[in-house]
């Protein structure tokens, strides 16, 4: 126990809080916060609308490319009633190299700028549109801090923060007037499903508590 609590710097499985030994030292690769302690969250939004279509959790630290597959799918699952699947990616450099893992998905990213085509290179244009909805979900929706233990409860805690963010953009959506058919659907869809995980998810001392405070 000693050696994982005083290890050094480069270190491997060091123990960053006895309370949540999930807890990973994440590189943000920024001057302002270079480190973040935490677990790793994958957000998936739609190009044009920036709704949420996938909030999943990531233990351990894995390489960015490693988690697109595993966000493909969720989102796949979430669009289901609406019959849409994802069919091109926008991201960033941190996904180089997984195109082989990723069948009849275009992916999306600076490194291939050179070989876009225009319409290619308008829809990169719209990658930083997901920095806002991080900085919305961390701000506002409370996903800056899980108070929810263990692994599930970072599941959980994603889950519901995204169908908070949801809520929130489909009643800025019905108070102007903008909301099309489609766009009820996609929402409607996604909040009915991320609910329904949430609740089966939820650990059975509580089955409410996590729901309750996505609510408020």
């Amino acid at each position: 126990m000693n050696s994982e609590i005083q290890g050094q710097p480069k270190d491997k499985g060091k123990l960053y809080a006895m309370h949540a030994p999930e807890v990973e030292c994440v590189s943000k690769g920024k001057a302002r916060q270079p480190y973040e302690f935490g677990v790793k969250a994958s957000i998936a939004v739609t190009h044009r609308s920036g709704l949420i279509v996938g909030a999943r959790t990531f233990p351990g630290n894995p390489y960015d490319g490693h988690t697109l597959s595993a966000q493909l799918e969720q989102s796949g699952i979430l669009l289901e009633d609406v019959g849409r699947t994802p069919k091109q990616v926008v991201v960033d450099l941190g996904y180089r190299g997984v195109d082989a893992q990723n069948p009849g998905v275009e992916i999306i990213h600076r490194g291939r700028y050179k070989s876009m085509r225009s319409r290619q290179r308008r829809w990169l244009k719209r990658r930083q549109a997901i920095e806002p909805v991080i900085g919305h979900l961390k701000a506002d929706h409370r996903m800056n801090r899980c108070w929810l233990q263990g692994s599930l409860g970072d599941a959980l805690h994603a889950v519901l923060c995204a169908a908070g963010y949801n809520l929130r953009w489909l009643l800025r959506a019905v108070v102007r007037g903008h909301i099309g058919r489609l766009s009820f659907a996609l929402c409607s869809a996604t909040l009915k499903l991320l609910l329904a995980l949430s609740v089966m998810l939820s650990p059975s001392r509580e089955p409410s508590a996590p729901v309750a405070a996505a609510a408020s």
